[in-house]
């Protein structure tokens, strides 16, 4: 128990973790001041049976002593108690808040790969599921078991006063209570991980079923796909019912232990009584302790079972902010790569991108095999080839989206590693095939890579990517809230919108991947409009597989199966005679393609 308690802990940031001790030591107090119901207690009793016993007057004085502890002992039971709530909440609510944040910042700089083999279900699952275990249920059954353990110590202590015998009884009921709770702990040990797995298959399922319902309807694969999910959630549902059917036979014996303790305190004090080695005023005060030490002890013990599952998921959050980063091979403080302007990026060769024999494997796969190029400074280079070739890895090496297995790329003459990756991230605009668009309204997805630019330079960036005419008819214009990932946008105008975010983010270098692939003719001109705007002065990284948007590039590579195949203009290649000039003859026999 007191190992998952430390690893909580230590879990939470130094400044919640500094609210979460002060709560304890409250805690301490708090029970400090409700075990002195017991001294209050015990000046009434003696009293009482004093009078009535040795016919003793029933002083006043003794009325207001008992009366002033127990009045001074709830005051600051109740202000303890307010003040430790607070800390608990705030703390653990704010725990969660910034490992949301630290999580999501952590995210950012990982390799690609890491997303590519884990679900995006067990990542949401971390960060909603257990955050929220964290934020509410961690909070409290933490603080509920260590403040049940606390009061159970201090009212033994307390008891110690007045009788030890009595006290040794309590302490050893206490210890059987603990043993036992180390059983229920370690019951629910496996089906605890098994419940968190089946919510991160469910959060999973969920996900993938929301994001393919228009394939599932086009294919009429709504039956089958709905059994599944139905499947996961059956899943969880089995788990936790599971998880408390193990719980309840060891509560019920842990909740015996507790009410035995009291029998026995109340046995063992009746005993000492009638064989004369107690008074009766400490006999009835026992009496009353053992009503509070099982109350005590069951507080501390509910809870304790999710000790288990807050410690698997603590556990799962800290591996994924424990992963290396990308950031000089997982540590923070990399040089920083200025801003190329255009005119630096015209007259410096340093600024070069130079991949020197690179090869990058994913899952035992080689996808890029001894890999290398020059990519001169405000060039535009096209990378064509087969399907399946390695052309997108290739733009992903060359701007660190993945880090290479072996080999190296520079920029401006210096290894990329060696870069901090926000300063990297900043000489490279991107504008994918598949664009993803946020829920939020248009000028803010155009302004994303500055999100403090003013709306003049929102229009202005909407302008050179011909989308301000489309944005300026819809009803809110620039403040049209877009669905999630532009759902209610068409394919070119979703294009045209990233297009003009990576123009407001003016880049020196741009990577365009497959960016005018799925254009319509009638969007067509005005998209390549935009990008020949967005490309104007740039370093152009291109894949496509439209004549026209290559044939006029700097310099062509044809990737094929990771390698480099050719190599040239697209003059030189074409009488070569090799896959480029197949490639363009396949493309000429097309119906659609013209020349």
């Amino acid at each position: 128990m007191f190992e998952i308690l430390s690893r909580f802990f230590k879990f939470c940031d130094a400044e919640n973790r500094r609210k979460f001790h002060l709560s304890i030591a409250l805690g301490v107090l708090n029970s400090f001041f409700m075990a002195l119901r017991i001294a209050a207690v015990a000046v009434m009793v003696q009293a009482v049976i004093k009078n009535l016993c040795e016919a003793q007057p029933f002083e006043a004085g003794t009325i207001w002593l008992s009366s002033g502890i127990i009045f001074a002992s709830t005051v600051f039971a109740i202000i303890t108690k307010k003040t430790e709530s607070m800390l608990q909440t705030e703390g653990g609510y704010r725990t969660c808040a910034k490992k949301r944040i630290e999580i999501a910042e952590h995210l950012r700089y990982l390799p690609m790969g890491y997303f590519n083999a884990n679900s995006l279900g067990q990542i949401t699952s971390v960060t909603t599921n257990t955050m929220e275990l964290v934020g509410d249920v961690a909070t409290r059954a933490v603080m509920l078991v260590t403040q049940g353990l606390l009061d159970s110590a201090l009212i033994i202590l307390m008891i110690f006063f007045f009788d030890w015998r009595i006290a040794l009884v309590a302490l050893a009921g206490f210890l059987l209570f603990q043993f036992v709770n180390v059983f229920m702990r370690l019951a629910v040990k496996n089906i605890s991980a098994k419940k968190i797995e089946a919510d991160e298959a469910q959060i999973g399922k969920i996900l993938e079923y929301i994001q393919g319902i228009a394939e599932v309807k086009a294919y009429n694969l709504t039956g089958s796909r709905r059994k599944e999910l139905n499947d996961r959630i059956d899943t969880c549902i089995k788990n936790c019912i599971a998880m408390e059917m193990r719980c309840i036979p060891i509560s019920a014996l842990q909740g015996l232990v507790a009410k035995l303790t009291g029998v026995a305190i109340m046995f063992s004090s009746i005993l000492f009584y009638l064989g004369g080695s107690m008074e009766l005023a400490n006999c009835a005060v026992m009496l009353i302790c053992s009503f509070m030490l099982f109350t005590a002890l069951e507080a501390g013990g509910n809870y304790s079972a999710l000790l288990r599952i807050i410690d698997i998921g603590v556990k799962k959050a800290q591996a994924i902010l424990d992963l290396p980063t990308m950031d000089i091979n997982g540590k923070e403080g990399g040089e920083s790569l200025p801003l190329a302007n255009a005119a630096s990026l015209n007259q410096c060769d340093n600024l070069n991108i130079v991949a020197q024999d690179i090869s990058f494997a994913y899952d035992k796969r080689k996808i890029i095999d001894g890999v290398s190029l020059t990519i001169p400074a405000g060039s535009t280079t096209a990378f064509v080839g087969p399907s399946g070739g390695g052309k997108t890895t290739l733009c992903h090496l060359l701007s660190r989206f993945w880090d290479v297995d072996s080999g190296s790329v520079t920029l401006a003459g210096k290894n990329v590693r060696d870069y901090d990756m926000d300063s990297l991230m900043k000489n490279f605009s991107f504008v994918f095939q598949n664009v993803y668009l946020f829920h939020d309204t248009i000028a803010n997805n155009i302004r994303f890579g500055q999100p403090d630019a003013p709306m003049e330079k929102v229009m202005e960036a909407a302008k050179k990517a011909c989308c301000h005419e489309f944005i300026s008819a819809l009803p809110d214009g620039y403040n049209t809230v877009i669905g999630e990932g532009g759902a209610n946008l068409s394919g070119g105008e979703r294009q045209r919108i990233s297009i003009a975010r990576a123009i407001m983010k003016d880049a020196p270098v741009i990577i365009l991947d497959e960016a005018t692939a799925n254009v319509d003719p009638e969007n067509e001109r005005d998209l390549m409009a935009a990008v020949n705007e967005l490309t104007k002065e740039k370093t152009v990284i291109m894949i496509a597989h439209r004549l026209k948007t290559v044939r006029n590039a700097d310099q062509i590579f044809v990737i094929d199966k990771g390698k480099i195949a050719e190599h040239g203009t697209h003059d030189e290649l074409v009488k070569n005679k090799g896959i480029y000039a197949r490639f363009i003859e396949s493309r000429k026999a097309a119906v659609s393609w013209k020349l």
